[in-house]
């Protein structure tokens, strides 16, 4: 009988499982006391964007509420740059011990892989904790087109020779897709955007009239609604938006699958514990049930979020898809 040089002795081998078997049963019970434990330390919460923004400003609302829940300090981490996607790589590559988190919205998170072909993170991989805040889109238009309503603006726009042109926060962004997505929904007439480095100067272009529509989020359009600088005609969320409770939704003007929001939520690395998942869902709902943080997020134009990690999930996932088809569509793309 051949003798196998690779095999090891029978009691040598059986010695060396019950080494490996002590030592699983000594990692587990680690594994699990330090998920109880968690968390131990502080938690950075990475925003991937400069402050003053909507994302920003979502982190930073919620993150006494956190603190509070958890028992430790969170810190806000704003990685800005690539369009959002420079805060999510980190958090892609960070450990799934809980203690590095994510304030991602809707562009970084669901439009970014379609619009960067050089990008190689999937925020798909991330794990969904749940919803911070989301608002409505807003159309806007400049008050010297004489437009009231989706139906007359686009009649309006087919009536202009050499096309309109449009502002966009930034090439790709939610604006952007969105009044693409619009075109589309009006026959496709004949349209140009104009991209910028963010909304501020979009906005300050927008109100000179340098051009005459726009979308943006219901927070950042609202001051200039309001002071008559710019006018609303349609908002995009399911109900209309609290902040312009006089502006129909797309549903209400005819618009048909026109429904979407900007938003902002929370993830984690892949492979963080569930149990980690769910006590921060359960911190994010116990932080925006708190009156003062409802009152400042509606005062801001935005609507409270809450709900499951699957919630959001989903909502990503929707908006993955949905962004993905107006991206392929309108041959959207973003250098870098």
């Amino acid at each position: 009988m051949l003798k196998d040089k690779g095999a090891l002795p029978l009691r040598r081998r059986a010695t060396l499982l019950m080494g490996l078997g002590a030592a699983s049963g000594l990692a587990m019970p680690n594994l699990a006391k330090a998920q109880d434990n968690w968390p131990s330390r502080t938690i950075n919460l990475v925003v991937g964007f400069p402050p003053g923004g909507q994302t920003d400003f979502a982190a930073r609302i919620i993150q006494p509420g956190l603190s509070a829940a958890l028992g430790q300090t969170v810190v806000i981490d704003n990685r800005a740059g690539a369009g959002g996607n420079l805060g999510t790589e980190m958090v892609l590559r960070a450990r799934p011990d809980g203690y590095t988190l994510l304030a991602g919205n809707s562009s970084p998170m669901a439009i970014n892989p379609h619009t960067f072909p050089n990008m190689t993170a999937n925020p798909l991989e991330l794990a969904s904790i749940g919803l911070a805040l989301q608002s409505s889109m807003i159309l806007c238009v400049h008050p010297s087109v004489p437009a009231k309503n989706v139906t007359e603006l686009a009649a309006w726009i087919k009536a202009q020779k050499g096309g309109v042109d449009y502002g966009a926060a930034s090439a790709g962004s939610l604006s952007h897709c969105a009044m693409e997505l619009l075109r589309a929904r009006i026959g496709n007439p004949e349209m140009q955007s104009i991209p910028y480095r963010g909304s501020g100067p979009a906005l300050q272009d927008f109100i000179a009239n340098r051009f005459p529509l726009m979308f943006d989020g219901a927070s950042v359009v609202a001051p200039f609604v309001k002071s008559g600088q710019l006018r609303a005609i349609l908002a995009t969320g399911a109900q209309r938006s609290p902040a312009f409770p006089d502006v129909p939704t797309a549903a209400e003007q005819g618009l048909q699958d026109f429904t979407f929001s900007a938003w902002v939520g929370l993830s984690a690395p892949k492979g963080t514990p569930d149990a980690i998942v769910q006590k921060v869902n359960a911190a994010l709902n116990k932080a925006l049930q708190d009156p003062a943080v409802r009152e400042k997020i509606t005062g801001q134009g935005d609507e409270p979020g809450g709900g499951s990690a699957a919630d959001y999930d989903a909502m990503v996932k929707r908006d993955h898809a949905r962004w993905g088809q107006v991206v392929k569509a309108s041959n959207i793309t973003v250098d870098g």
